[in-house]
């Protein structure tokens, strides 16, 4: 029996077909399946070349580094998410919903660097140089040495590099421009590579920064191949909710810095503003007391945040009831509604439960399980708890509250926030918590009466 020939071949996973195909069946990925026959190498070898004294290699003791390692972006929120600022010669690739506010952030960057008297090149490949100018005068960021440029083209933006000389360029976006050199349009697996390659060996080159713009996918991906994300030095994330003015930056690969720190924002009609101290942005400040609320101290990369958790529940008759959430996890508040059924004895499975954060932040570690269960606890009883509480801690099946990482950081930020009294691990199981998190709102309401009378 003769061997079928595979005649296709996935340019990201290796992945192969006997015919084309518009999506890998391993990736997942879209257009990277190619012909095996346009993937294959030249048949000729690569020969040596002479290396001169000026490119020989070095020992690695006889190299001087830079005496400026970093370059201070302006923005103290987004040094802090690069490590310092931002190192010559680096490639930086921000990606983030449509919207979010990627093209502001960038143009404040470019602002302050011109301002300095550095010269910038902002190349936008999506807008006209008139509708960036009106942006910029909007935010304030009209400066002598920042050069604008509307250019979809590769050759002619290395053209512009070429005659300005900038110390920063700034490309909005890399899926926009394409490259004479490779097939297909903008946007596609080989251009995007083209376009990518060429610019970062610019910014290697020319000891240049180059800060590039890219789009993202429905699930929220970086769009294209992944490849782009290997060749680059860094990749940030600008995320946040169009319906609120709060605008995160993190960090998912940083090779001069840490990966784990977090910057926050605030889009403003005047543009992005720093937000240094975000600690009350996600917390309500109600005179009175309500059930069904919860303060935990979530930990963002280095930064300790005070986040409420509030929750409702409503009697229901429906046969399956509603589970609604907005900045938790569905799946690990379904895992609590388990536990506090089986190992506390309160009922949820005939009730509508409803679960968000205030501010519109998303918590993803497991430290803020004990306040959500307290504020599920604190609403089917309809007992509040006290201000003054704050609670964190992970929970297991087994209904034990399992210790979380920089416990002292979390207690410290919120004895600094006010809140006087936390329970965490050291109360071991669920049920206790809940017993000592309700006994102290009852003492706190018969001390009111008492002061009362």
């Amino acid at each position: 029996m003769a061997k079928i020939q595979s005649n296709y071949r996935c340019t990201e996973c290796g992945w192969t077909s006997v015919k084309w195909v518009g999506r890998c069946a391993e990736c997942q990925q879209w257009g990277t399946v190619l012909d095996v026959a346009d993937q294959a190498p030249p048949s000729r070898s690569v020969k040596p070349v002479r290396i001169g004294d000026a490119r020989l290699a070095q020992s690695i003791v006889d190299i001087r580094p830079n005496d400026v390692s970093h370059w201070p972006s302006g923005l103290g929120e987004l040094d802090r998410v690069l490590g310092g600022g931002i190192v010559p010669g680096a490639a930086i690739l921000l990606s983030g919903e449509p919207g979010v506010g990627k093209s502001t952030l960038l143009l404040e960057v470019a602002s302050v660097f011109a301002d300095a008297s550095y010269r910038v090149l902002y190349v936008s490949a999506e807008e006209s140089v008139s509708q960036v100018r009106l942006r910029a005068e909007r935010t304030n960021a009209l400066h002598r040495h920042l050069y604008l440029a509307a250019e979809t083209d590769l050759a002619t933006i290395l053209g512009q590099i070429d005659q300005i000389d900038p110390q920063l360029i700034i490309v909005d976006s890399v899926q926009t421009v394409s490259s004479s050199l490779s097939d297909g349009l903008a946007g596609q697996p080989s251009q995007v590579r083209e376009v990518a390659g060429t610019l970062i060996r610019v910014a290697k080159d020319r000891n240049t920064p180059v800060l590039l713009v890219g789009h993202v996918t429905k699930d929220g991906s970086i769009a294209g191949p992944r490849l782009l994300e290997h060749l680059v030095d860094v990749v940030c994330q600008f995320e946040g909710d169009r319906q609120t003015a709060l605008r995160f930056v993190r960090a998912l690969k940083n090779r001069y810095g840490p990966t784990d720190e977090v910057g926050c924002f605030e889009m403003t009609g005047e543009g992005i503003r720093e937000v240094e101290d975000p600690s009350a942005l996600f917390i309500s400040r109600a005179k009175n007391e309500v059930s069904g609320t919860c303060v935990t101290v979530a930990l963002e990369g280095r930064r300790a945040l005070p986040v409420e958790i509030q929750a409702l529940v409503v009697d229901t008759k429906a046969p399956q009831p509603r589970r609604v959430t907005n900045g938790v996890d569905p799946s690990r508040v379904a895992m609590l509604l388990a536990v506090l059924e089986r190992r506390v004895g309160h009922r949820f499975s005939d009730r509508d439960v409803y679960v968000s954060t205030v501010g519109g932040v998303r918590l993803t570690e497991p430290g803020a399980d004990l306040a959500i269960a307290l504020a599920l606890v604190s609403a089917v009883t309809q007992k509040a708890l006290p201000h003054t509480l704050a609670a964190f801690g992970e929970i297991s099946l087994a209904g034990e509250i399992r210790s979380v990482s920089a416990m002292r950081q979390r207690t410290s930020e919120a004895l600094r926030l006010g809140f006087s009294r936390t329970i965490d691990a050291e109360v071991g199981t669920l049920h206790a918590a809940v017993t000592r998190a309700l006994d102290m709102s009852k003492s706190d309401r018969e001390r009111e009466l008492d002061g009362a009378f």
